[in-house]
């Protein structure tokens, strides 16, 4: 399942950033000509929210986050494997919170105009709970993941391992 939702992320991240694209170059040509075209620029930001937190969801998925672990890495392996169930917790509480906000704050602007688009500004404002959402369902994928694997590849919920670095550096997903 983790692999089909990241090809799904993926290529939902891909058609965006494109989309996007397409759009402030449409914009900048047509306000070259003097036929500005406003409600391209609305949705080209309505859509950049949603590739951000599809974005913020692959990266957290592939571990990719920034992160400092120079105090806790020489802690042994279930050390940081309790400590990172611990945040995994705090995160997810915290995300459901925002969620539970987010959506409350959707409901708020439901008639609200976004910019000169004519679209609903819901359509903003529920980018953040979905955002969280799709983060919550990962940060479990890794907790999950990395439960099952502590007898074998070790893996942690937040923090690339140094064969997983490795493997990342291999297949280019990593610079």
């Amino acid at each position: 399942m983790p692999g089909f939702l990241a090809k799904i992320e993926f290529v939902a991240g891909a058609i965006l950033l494109a989309v996007i694209t397409f759009l402030v170059f449409i914009a900048a040509t047509m306000r070259f000509f003097g036929h500005p075209l406003i409600w391209s620029v609305d949705l080209a930001q309505l859509l950049f929210i949603w590739l951000c937190f599809i974005g913020a969801t692959r990266a957290m998925r592939e571990r990719g986050h920034l992160g400092v672990d120079y105090l806790v890495r020489p802690f042994p392996y279930r050390y940081r494997l309790a400590l990172e169930t611990t945040l995994s917790a705090l995160f997810i509480a915290f995300l459901l919170l925002l969620a539970v906000e987010g959506y409350d704050l959707t409901m708020l602007n439901k008639e609200r105009q976004f910019g000169d688009s004519g679209l609903s500004y819901a359509w903003v404002t529920i980018a953040v709970p979905a955002g969280c959402v799709m983060l919550t369902i990962s940060i479990l994928g890794n907790l999950v993941q990395a439960w099952r694997s502590a007898k074998g590849d070790r893996m942690l919920v937040f923090t690339r391992t140094a064969a997983e670095e490795e493997a990342a550096i291999e297949t280019g997903a990593v610079e």
